[in-house]
């Protein structure tokens, strides 16, 4: 015969307490599970929203007007005589120079200065003027002291003048003097073993170097007073005119030192 298993209520009632525990959480382990925080979404399943940047306030527009709309504010006299020149025309330098005598409307004898704008800056032209445009210049010999300055950064002339046993010393200021067309050289005559002589003539005032402004491709130079004559106002512009390069000038103006300028015809 089989043995049958035989079971008490008691151990029944054990082994359904059991299953219960398995299947059913208890009170304790329901209140953790409300306490233990979810987990946080990655950012592939909750991308990152951009945030709004705060819309620019609409800032009222500036009633300043531009620079090019604000006209310069011109005596009587500059408006009286401006009427006489032709803003549209480009006169021939003896036409020009007869109206700057017109134009002038300073109490004292004014300077004609001629104003050319370049294509470069640094040194256009050296030529020497029929007449004296009565601008004095520093002339300058070479000598211990002013080698001195030179070295000290001190430039205090216009023209430089040195014996030829001087130029070994000079060349070290090559870099110097080079860019302000204050080397000497041979060929304007500032190197020779005379150099008292060739100050004297220089001092008349007819040689002339035209350069620049350092940071600007513009050159101003005066060819003489509105008291010269026509005559001899239109030798010294002729001159400089002839001996400017056409690839170096835009343009070319006249005027004295009070009143309108005057647009001159180049090449010549």
């Amino acid at each position: 015969m089989p043995k049958t298993k035989t079971t008490t209520p008691e151990k029944d009632q054990a082994k359904t307490t059991d299953k219960k525990d398995h299947t059913q959480p208890t009170k304790q382990q329901t209140n953790k599970s409300k306490t233990q925080p979810t987990s946080s979404p990655t950012p592939e399943q909750n991308p990152p929203t951009k945030e709004k940047k705060p819309k620019a306030e609409n800032k009222p527009k500036s009633t300043k007007p531009h620079p090019k709309a604000m006209h310069k504010k011109r005596s009587k006299k500059y408006l009286q005589t401006a009427g006489l020149v032709d803003k549209h025309k480009t006169y021939s330098p003896k036409e020009a120079v007869k109206l700057v005598k017109k134009v002038s409307y300073a109490g004292f004898d004014a300077s004609v200065d001629l104003h050319i704008n370049t294509t470069k800056t640094g040194k256009i032209a050296e030529i020497k003027l029929p007449h004296a445009a009565g601008k004095t210049k520093k002339i300058a010999i070479v000598d211990d002291n002013i080698l001195k300055q030179i070295e000290a950064g001190k430039i205090d002339f216009d023209i430089l003048i040195t014996h030829p046993q001087y130029m070994p010393k000079l060349a070290k200021f090559a870099r110097i003097l080079g860019p302000k067309g204050l080397m000497p050289n041979p060929k304007n005559g500032t190197i020779s073993p005379e150099p008292e002589k060739v100050k004297a003539k220089l001092e008349k005032g007819t040689h002339l170097v035209i350069k620049t402004e350092p940071k600007a491709p513009i050159a101003h130079v005066s060819i003489g007073r509105v008291s010269f004559s026509e005559k001899q106002l239109l030798d010294n512009l002729t001159t400089i005119l002839k001996a400017l390069k056409p690839s170096d000038v835009k343009s070319i103006y006249l005027a004295p030192t009070m009143g309108p300028s005057i647009k001159i015809q180049f090449p010549i």
